[in-house]
């Protein structure tokens, strides 16, 4: 193999190392086993669809591969969203928000900042549905730190160890890399009694398809990132005045990945008025994990907790850990409601 071509093949494998190292296992992108709580990352056509409030903020935090990284994987989203100018158009309003996204992926510290604006245009159809369609557009960048990585050339063949004393052949050409990224959706609801709440939605990531590499030539590797597909269901059937069961379905694709994960989970009335709320559940991710869930409602705050506790091959090295994950979102209405207000309603208590 010419040396060309050797140091091809070694870019090749940094920038397929890097995509891995920001991913699940799944995709290229990062994500939450909380999708229904980081709304604006699943689906733009979600902001400002907010049934049963006016405007919304939120957080997410993850940490994953504790055992089998020397450096955990975490990432954190900040997000809102709100609903405006409802007098404006018929039966309809805008939902205007953001989110600003941080992960850092493993011993390289790999990591990816990102920042959205998303736009949505929500319409009642009748009394008992309605559409969306939104788009979001943001400033992605990723770094790295080379001096934390070892490379196949700095293996040494005496101790059997790789050494970053040895020099190294694999040169980056830049330790950031910055570009644009488009999302868009729709989104569709269904509402034909206080007691029944169905929806779904479905999104294309990358669009514009940017290209992310630390290259700045590449002739061997496809860096532009694939789109990712997302689709998504759920429902809010209200059992009676002291229970709510919400049952879900997610998928997601990029490139050759895939991701199917399905479950429920149920609100309990606890103080009779519901201001206070018991939440559980438990999801399952095809062929990788069980997701339990617990969270509380109090008013205008929602708390979540998720464990992944993994069942494929990978619990050989992280002794069935997966990723703990945490959602707080508060939501609230600019003023009381006053009879005159229509949008999609879900069940409450």
């Amino acid at each position: 193999m010419s040396e060309n071509r050797k140091t091809g093949a070694l870019r090749t494998w940094i920038v397929a190392l890097a995509v891995m190292a920001g991913s699940n296992g799944f995709s290229q992108d990062m994500h939450f086993s909380q999708w229904f709580n980081s709304p604006l990352t699943t689906n733009p056509a979600n902001t400002g669809f907010i049934p049963d409030a006016d405007y919304r903020i939120g957080a997410n935090y993850r940490n994953q591969w504790v055992n089998v990284m020397s450096v955990p994987y975490k990432s954190i989203s900040i997000f809102g969203d709100a609903q405006i100018l409802r007098d404006r158009f018929e039966n309809g309003w805008l939902g205007v928000g953001g989110v600003i996204l941080r992960d850092v992926a493993g011993a390289g510290k790999l990591t990816s900042t990102k920042v959205y604006g998303s736009l949505a245009y929500h319409q009642m159809i009748g009394y008992a549905s309605l559409v969306t369609a939104g788009f979001n557009v943001g400033w992605a960048n990723k770094r790295i730190d080379p001096t934390q990585l070892k490379f196949p050339d700095q293996f040494n063949k005496a101790t059997g160890f790789f050494d970053a004393g040895i020099p190294t052949s694999v040169a980056f050409e830049a330790t950031s890399t910055n570009y644009l990224d488009v999302q868009a959706g729709v989104n569709y609801a269904y509402f034909p009694t206080e007691n029944l709440y169905v929806n779904g939605g479905f999104s294309i990531h990358h669009l514009n398809r940017p290209r992310e590499t630390f290259f700045t030539t590449d002739n061997n590797f496809d860096n532009r990132l694939a789109p990712r597909y997302i689709g998504f269901a759920n429902a809010s059937i209200k059992v009676n005045e002291m229970v709510i069961i919400n049952p879900m379905a997610y998928y997601t694709q990029q490139a050759k990945a895939s991701e199917l994960v399905g479950g429920l989970n149920a609100n309990y009335n606890l103080s009779g008025d519901g201001e206070m709320q018991l939440v559980g559940g438990a999801y399952y991710r095809m062929g990788d994990a069980i997701i339990p869930m617990v969270g509380f409602q109090w008013k205008n705050f929602k708390m979540n907790f998720t464990y992944d506790v993994t069942t494929s091959t990978l619990k050989n090295y992280n002794g069935a850990r997966g990723a703990f994950e945490f959602s707080l979102i508060k939501q609230g209405f600019y003023q009381e409601f006053n009879g005159t207000r229509r949008q999609s309603l879900c069940p409450t208590f």
